[in-house]
């Protein structure tokens, strides 16, 4: 099976609907079932959640050298929040898994499939 990774933005500055306490514990509950199924089906490979982007270390070569600079990549309002990779049998399957997760919570996902490096 081909695997795929689902991440998810956040975007500086965005305002939406506060939600109240309780609706944020069934957000979570919700994405723990998910996050369940992936796993009894076979599904789930790894997931992470990262730091603000204002924690990232970029490396750049410059010359010779490889010089560090802080913050992220590129200067921009999304910046990647966190990854799930899952296996499935196609992209359709991918898609579904993501729109489980972007149900959840409600924020957009891209879904990109990994190149095929056996050969």
């Amino acid at each position: 099976m081909a695997k795929y990774m689902l991440a998810t933005y956040t975007v500086d500055g965005a305002v939406g609907e506060p939600m109240t306490e309780v609706e944020v514990q069934a957000g979570w509950q919700r994405l723990g079932e998910v996050e369940e199924e992936m796993k009894a089906t076979g599904a789930w490979f790894f997931s992470g959640r990262l730091h603000d982007p204002d924690t990232a270390t970029v490396l750049r070569r410059s010359g010779d050298e490889v010089v560090t600079t802080d913050g992220p990549f590129v200067e921009s309002k999304e910046h990647i929040a966190g990854f799930y990779i899952v296996e499935a049998p196609d992209l359709d399957a991918a898609l579904g898994w993501g729109a489980k997760v972007t149900a959840c919570i409600g924020v957009s996902i891209e879904v990109r499939p990994f190149r095929d490096t056996a050969s």
